[in-house]
């Protein structure tokens, strides 16, 4: 059994009861829980756990948040201490003891069922449920057909990085590279890739993708520009600036720069990392991200084969919080970037700075890159005088701010209204004092709790990246290995057996998030579709949330399965007082188009259309953003009675 601590409660802050007794706070399904850790003795074998205690959930995020110190480390106390810690170990004994039990038995090893107590997020019942469930598992195979065999080998996820045979053949020697914000990362990568007979820029954006590639290309590199929905091919490139989904893992390269490496702990996207960090055919690899990915990359670069060299930046500039919130739109100064955390607010906030005099530029994340790369470009050549943009900034744009003022400290999460993570604060406090522009850069909350609340993310200490549960991803040969192995034909049955990963047996590998996807293989496994069709529209990015562009899937995914070509329809007719959105969705399904068209040309033959009418409409909504800014700051100049308006009580309001 672990030792447990036993301090006086009233001696302890929340932070040392915490570290006293193991635990840190976590949220998990929109509420805030106790993750704790420790061992069990199992006979002579030592299980170590990370789990959420059954009793360990604290409440929903919006109650948590509205509690004080004093309430918080009640109800903390309450629910962690020595007794609570002697139930949970003998809850996690009595499963490991079944477990172990069934193993020697059977002659199996128990260890991949007991690697399940190690989940961070995860319910302790949960997780003894599935640690039964897998020894079960093994049970069952110790009679199973020679059939059920195959079924577990081809979901072997311990067998991911020798899947890239090209990567896995070579003598690969990775460079780390971390630092925050403005620590110049990329420079010196980047200035290695220009350099390399060959070699792959693979970012986690189109935009950032485009820049690298404009930036290679002006270091005189033959480079194309591959994306999901974009295509610039050089007929005698030697270098490819893409996203990092399009890694092709079958041509040696030289070098290349994989950019935000700390996205390996992304549920949702984390998998296109970890195939890069598995699959990318270089001999020498930049990983280019936050301080806090060190240890994850160190324990993946271990597994995967190769030698590593990590370097640790500091900033260029230095950031200071300033004395006090902004308070008031009066104070704003050209050079400003107003955060916000969603479209609706950035655009409101927008409309208030406009009303103080300035030019304003807008950026957040449903506009497209092309956009928000104008957007940026008028600030920086200083037609606009103040930015407005949610977190989208925080990644990929060059906005050299003089300061950066966060409206609010609080983000939608999906499940409720939560402050956001300290890590996304430093990334968004960091665009500002970009080095060469500006000194130090300046941060500020726009109110007194924002401001505070700010300033105390910026000073906490980052957790570092988990070094196991790397996310994977089955691509469509794994999807058919399965199928194969199982006789199973349809997509979504398919992809939930990967999501079982029958065969894992320490966790470093774990399924990602494959929620929207198996949403659309439901609907496309009721069409007369292959396989491969039915998993490449599943990845078509496509938001379900938006039934514009749902129902363009569906009727694109009909065509190809009556083996009709899909027409491009231009958009018409206007969004009326919603033109901006109606711009911003159809410019998304131009893309999807475009997507499709890169993929399955015989069906969907005007991608070329596409990609011009997405350039248009691009150009359109930068357009349409600039006349908003001109047309307001105009109306603001003539107001009623020849005054200004001035917003009211923080919010857009008229008067007169």
């Amino acid at each position: 059994m672990t030792d447990t601590l036993t301090p006086a409660p009233d001696a302890l802050s929340l932070s040392d009861y915490l570290q006293a007794y193991q635990a840190t706070l976590v949220t998990t399904d929109g509420s805030y829980a106790l993750s704790v850790h420790g061992e069990i003795l199992v006979g002579k074998r030592v299980v170590p756990y990370h789990l959420v205690p059954d009793e360990g959930f604290l409440g929903k995020t919006n109650k948590w948040r509205k509690l004080d110190e004093a309430s918080r480390y009640a109800l903390l106390t309450e629910r962690w201490n020595t007794a609570a810690r002697a139930r949970l170990e003998a809850q996690l004994l009595q499963c490991a003891e079944h477990i172990v039990a069934i193993a020697h038995e059977y002659e199996l090893d128990p260890g991949s069922a007991l690697a399940a107590f190690q989940a961070k997020y995860e319910r302790a019942q949960t997780r003894c449920t599935l640690a039964l469930d897998r020894i079960a598992a093994l049970q069952g195979s110790h009679a199973a057909t020679r059939q059920a065999e195959k079924t577990r080998d081809a979901i072997n996820l311990s067998l991911y990085p020798e899947s890239f045979t090209v990567a896995q053949r070579m003598q690969r020697h990775f460079i780390a590279v971390l630092g925050p914000t403005n620590s110049g990362k990329t420079h010196a990568a980047m200035e290695h890739l220009a350099e390399a007979k060959s070699g792959a820029y693979l970012a986690p954006l189109r935009l950032l993708a485009l820049e690298n590639y404009q930036r290679l290309l002006d270091a005189g590199v033959a480079v194309s520009l591959i994306t999901g929905e974009q295509r610039k091919l050089h007929p005698d490139a030697t270098h490819v600036a893409s996203t990092v989904e399009m890694l092709n893992p079958n041509k040696p390269i030289e070098v290349a720069v994989i950019d935000e490496i700390q996205l390996l702990d992304d549920p949702d996207r984390g998998a296109a990392w970890t195939a890069a960090v598995c699959g990318v055919p270089a001999s020498t690899v930049y990983l280019l991200g936050a301080l806090e990915a060190r240890e994850a990359i160190e324990s993946l670069v271990k597994r995967v084969g190769g030698t590593l060299e990590v370097r640790e930046l500091q900033r260029k500039s230095p950031l200071q919080m300033e004395k006090q919130p902004l308070g008031t739109l009066k104070n704003l100064q050209a050079g400003d970037v107003l955060i916000a955390f969603s479209r609706r607010e950035v655009l409101s906030w927008r409309d208030q700075a406009i009303e103080q005099g300035f030019a304003v530029s807008a950026i957040y994340g449903n506009l497209s890159p092309e956009v928000r790369q104008a957007q940026a470009e008028r600030f920086i050549e200083g037609e606009t005088k103040i930015v407005v943009g949610t977190d989208a900034i925080g990644m990929g744009l060059n906005t050299p701010a003089r300061r950066v003022i966060f409206t609010t400290s609080s983000k939608w999460d999906g499940y409720s209204e939560g402050t956001i993570a300290a890590a996304l604060a430093k990334q968004i406090a960091g665009r500002a004092g970009r080095f060469g522009a500006h000194e130090t850069g300046f941060v500020a909350g726009f109110d007194a709790k924002t401001h505070r609340t700010i300033a105390a993310l910026l000073h906490e200490k980052l957790e570092p990246l988990p070094n196991t549960g790397f996310f994977v991803a089955p691509n469509l040969d794994y999807l058919q290995q399965i199928s194969a192995a199982t006789g199973q034909t349809q997509l979504q049955p398919l992809l939930e057996l990967f999501t079982k990963h029958i065969n894992v047996h320490d966790e470093f590998f774990l399924p990602a998030n494959l929620t929207d996807q198996m949403e659309k293989a439901r609907w496309l496994d009721t069409l007369p579709l292959t396989l491969a069709d039915r998993f490449t529209f599943s990845l078509c990015p496509v938001s379900t949330k938006i039934p514009m562009l749902e129902r363009a899937l569906q009727d694109w995914a009909g065509c190809r399965a009556k083996q009709r070509t899909a027409p491009l329809l231009r958009m018409e007719g206007r969004g009326g007082r919603n033109e901006l959105q109606y711009q911003e969705d159809t410019c998304k399904l131009y893309a999807a188009y475009a997507w499709l068209g890169y993929r399955m040309p015989e069906t969907f033959p005007d991608g070329e259309m596409a990609q011009r009418l997405m350039q248009s409409t691009s150009e359109e909504i930068d357009a349409l953003l600039q006349a908003q800014n001109t047309r307001q700051r105009h109306d603001r100049r003539r107001g009623p009675a020849g005054k200004p308006r001035k917003p009211v009580n923080g919010k857009r309001s008229w008067k007169g």
